[in-house]
């Protein structure tokens, strides 16, 4: 029940947060809005405040808000002016419109990464040495168990993170590490050895390694309203660029169409994260978030990112894009999406029955 709870809210969410983002800007360009809905298909729920109907609609898989005078030769309703059109604003207008529900899906995971920094702050690893592998230049330097890296080439080591970074910006030179042992201070000389690995998209690159592995000694780092906010706007536009290269990599067809996921997907690791806390499902959706964004930024007819594709042409044209062309590349841009549906339905019924 936890779980089905948590798979609403988390998918009610994002849509309400996309929406109002072209709500929001309609509104601030007095621009129509007939409909803002939750859901699609049949009401199941809702109100009328003003000239806008409110509602909850049947299919929980979307939402959409009805702009007055979507397109040139659409009905203007009798309670709505034609100065209140969509269709009759400039095309920078309209991109705003069009762009507001992406960026409030790249909002609402600063909001969430902020709210998540702010309340339970970050664990950092300390520069802990716990294990130290065979044959490895560590290992031949006499780094041991126990020992604390607390500068490298005169830098001071804070945290893991530090030490990691240290290591991969170096390239084969030699590093000068200075270690607490006990209550020795030592200093330490390696070089790196250059090893062959894969990332997180399967590629092969070369990394150095030293050859430890950290203590996973923690330190609880309490962060206040600023920094919180720094760290959300960060982590954010990481997400993103991990996001846009996972994207770029799958049409380079490095990462497999196979990992392509679609709601099956989704509502089981909303469900799964659900089970090991709230702050887990908070990062999940974070990251939802900014992949919905994404999605909905591609230059594929019928998503926002086609629309802004139409209007930045018709700025540099100075007209509309003819009507039958316009229609043309909807329809298939309706099939592009249909087919991604599809595939990732298929992706998720078949990750079920082969893991079971």
């Amino acid at each position: 029940m936890i779980n089905a709870i948590a798979i609403l809210l988390v998918i009610g969410a994002l849509i309400f947060f996309h929406e109002m983002g072209h709500f929001l800007v309609a509104k601030g360009f007095r621009i129509g809005v007939k409909t803002f809905s939750l859901g699609f298909g049949p009401k199941l729920a809702g109100f009328q405040w003003g000239k806008t109907g409110y509602r909850l609609s049947a299919v929980p898989l979307g939402g959409y808000v009805q702009l007055v005078g979507e397109s040139p030769e659409a009905d203007i309703p009798e309670e709505f002016s034609s100065d209140e059109s969509f269709a009759l604003r400039p095309p920078w207008q309209r991109m705003l419109v069009v762009a507001a529900g992406p960026i409030f899906n790249f909002l609402l995971a600063v909001l969430l990464y902020f709210l998540i920094f702010f309340f339970a702050g970050q664990q950092a690893l300390l520069p802990v040495v716990g294990q130290v592998q065979e044959e490895t230049p560590a290992a031949r330097a006499g780094l041991q168990a126990g020992d604390r890296i607390v500068a490298v080439n005169g830098q001071e080591v804070t945290y893991w993170s530090d030490l990691a970074g240290r290591i991969q910006n170096n390239r084969g030179e030699r590093l000068r590490l200075q270690v607490d042992r006990g209550d020795q201070l030592l200093k330490i000389a390696l070089v790196p050895d250059i090893q062959t690995t894969e990332n997180i998209f399967g590629e092969k690159i070369q990394v150095p390694r030293i050859g430890i592995v950290a203590a996973k000694e923690t330190v609880h780092i309490p962060l206040g309203f600023w920094e919180s906010l720094q760290s959300g706007t960060l982590q954010t536009w990481e997400v993103i660029k991990l996001t846009v290269q996972g994207i770029i990599k799958i049409i380079e067809r490095i990462v497999p169409l196979e990992t392509i996921g679609g709601p099956i997907m989704i509502a089981q690791l909303v469900s799964q994260q659900a089970e090991q806390g709230l702050v887990d499902v908070v990062a999940l959706t974070a990251l939802i978030s900014v992949n919905l964004g994404l999605l909905n930024l591609l230059p594929i007819p019928v998503l926002d990112g086609g629309h802004l594709l139409f209007y930045a042409l018709e700025t540099v044209i100075g007209r509309p894009l003819d009507p039958k062309v316009q229609a043309m590349a909807m329809r298939i841009g309706l099939s592009l999406l249909i087919a991604l549906m599809a595939l990732a339905v298929y992706n998720d019924i078949y990750r079920i029955l082969h893991t079971q």
